[in-house]
């Protein structure tokens, strides 16, 4: 629902590992996510419908025959957000598919969790997705692994498109006689072509679309049919359509994030029961008492109480199809023209620092990169307006996760921000560092051109906007960010009155749990 409240009532900000009470200037518009939408009641019998009724497609039993070669892919922990209370309904879905699969005498079957560029899971990670069963069954036995998109000797060129990208995939999945995506789509950025082909996909791929030209003319990631980047992936999909027989399978979950006690932060303010405003006074006051690390173990520890909202598979596009009603049913919520000003809260979570930290380069891709394209027609603030985020910028860089990460932030942020130079005269050199490669393919680090994909997720807002402040940030950081850090809302609002005047509109979008802001101009 969409809120506009004149009384202004002090408000829930995220700012890394914590939150804030603040109070915004009068006739500030409070954009709310929807309601969490119902789950459904059966979650095995919905998964077995899906397979048995898919959308354009065999049923997946007829699919499986013996002597056959099986190939089961799924996403990794990079979604959702946080990470989904045990059962995850991935090993839901695989375990059914091994269960249709035993019984039709298939023995060749592989698992593989499609990272790309991310980071290899460990076998806990690992074990928590798929489920102790499936995990005994085949990671032992080598059956049930991370992909490699460095390993030359397991990846098949499939081709190009017309528009000349290369589409690689993992070798093992492409001469696969069936190829099971299962993908758990959290945002409607998430699943249909993307999944095969940027999951199970090189870097000689994925350059094409996850470039700063390609990011900073995607308008919205968020809406397949305008981004740039998902129209790459689509056409490399096409291709992959013709070579690989897909069955693609897309799960979505309501907007049930935060367990109890935390369960306050998404209710409104004003919704609060004696309870919720008694558990909000002892969270930020045992918050504000715990050291970092502290604070650190009981947010990564939580475990999100999704519930599911539906189960599509078959053709991988009329899938998504289906796949995206969902989302949009739970995540659009309507906004009536832009502002001057956009107000957004960073959280502790994001895709890439899943059991890791949040580093200043993660938290401008979180802000300034997945928030602010969570629109759909127009973003929320309009051209030349500003952004106000908060965050600490505190978090130091995991060095075991983000090795590259550190040299990004200390060689090339001192030279030059803009995401244009810095993929024109770095990225090669970071893609390609033997040392970077060895830690992505033997350690747990994310890969060397990594941290240059994180900050052309922010193109388009850099190139949208005309003033970025974080509010409670570093302010050293902040300026090798190459932008500016305040301490209160009120000295940012009056740093950016030069591009916006004394009294402009102002928005704040009110997440997590996620929303997708229907912009109507």
């Amino acid at each position: 629902m969409l809120e506009v409240d004149d009384r202004t009532p002090p408000l829930v900000v995220h700012e890394g590992l914590g939150f804030r009470l603040e109070e915004f200037p009068l006739g500030t518009r409070v954009v709310y996510p929807p309601e969490s939408l119902p789950a459904v009641d059966d979650v095995e019998g919905t998964i077995r419908n899906a397979l048995l009724d898919p959308v354009d497609s065999d049923p997946l039993p007829e699919l499986l025959f013996a002597g056959m070669k099986l190939t089961i892919a799924f996403d990794d922990l990079s979604l959702p957000l946080p990470t989904m209370k045990a059962p995850d309904v991935r090993q839901r879905v695989i375990e059914q598919v091994l269960t249709m699969a035993a019984e039709a005498g298939v023995d060749d079957v592989e698992i593989i969790a499609a990272n790309a560029l991310h980071r290899r899971m460990t076998p806990a990670e690992l074990r928590h997705i798929v489920g102790e069963r499936v995990f005994r069954s085949f990671h032992p036995q080598g059956k049930l692994y991370n992909f490699d998109a460095e390993d030359r000797a397991n990846l098949t060129h499939l081709g190009t498109t017309d528009e000349g990208e290369d589409v690689e995939i993992s070798k093992r999945a492409a001469e696969s006689d069936l190829l099971v995506y299962v993908n758990l789509n959290l945002v409607a950025m998430d699943g249909g072509h993307k999944s095969v082909g940027i999951g199970l996909a090189s870097y000689k791929s994925l350059r094409h679309h996850h470039n700063a030209h390609t990011m900073v003319h995607s308008r919205s990631f968020m809406d397949h049919k305008k981004s740039a980047m998902h129209q790459s992936a689509w056409r490399m999909g096409r291709i992959i359509k013709e070579h690989v027989k897909v069955f693609q399978i897309e799960t979505t979950v309501n907007n049930d994030v935060f367990p109890k006690p935390y369960e306050f932060l998404q209710k409104r303010e004003w919704e609060w029961s004696v309870r919720d405003q008694a558990s909000m006074l002892a969270a930020r006051r045992g918050l504000a008492l715990a050291p970092q690390k502290l604070r650190h173990k009981i947010f990564h520890d939580m475990r999100a109480p999704y519930g599911l909202t539906g189960v599509s598979a078959g053709e991988v596009e009329g899938v998504h199809e289906q796949t995206l009603e969902r989302v949009h049913r739970q995540h659009c919520v309507e906004v009536d023209g832009y502002s001057d000003v956009l107000v957004m809260g960073v959280p502790y979570l994001g895709p890439y620092n899943v059991n890791s930290s949040m580093n200043p380069i993660l938290a401008t891709c979180m802000g300034l990169g997945y928030y602010f394209n969570s629109y759909r027609n127009h973003p929320v603030v309009r051209r030349g307006g500003a952004v106000i985020l908060y965050h600490p910028l505190d978090e130091g860089f995991n060095q075991l996760h983000h090795p590259s990460y550190v040299d990004f932030y200390e060689e090339v942020l001192a030279e030059t921000t803009d995401p244009a130079v810095i993929g024109e005269k770095y990225e090669r050199q970071f893609a390609e560092d033997p040392w970077y490669v060895h830690l992505y393919r033997t350690s747990h680090a994310y890969h060397g051109v990594h941290p240059f994909y994180m900050w052309y997720w922010a193109a388009h807002a850099m190139d949208h906007v005309g003033d970025v402040v974080w509010v409670g940030g570093d302010r050293r950081v902040a300026s090798r960010l190459g932008f500016r850090a305040a301490s209160t809302l009120a000295d940012a609002l009056e740093m950016v009155s030069g591009s916006v005047g004394t009294s402009p509109s102002i928005t704040y979008l009110h997440n997590p749990p996620h929303l997708l802001a229907d912009v109507r101009v």
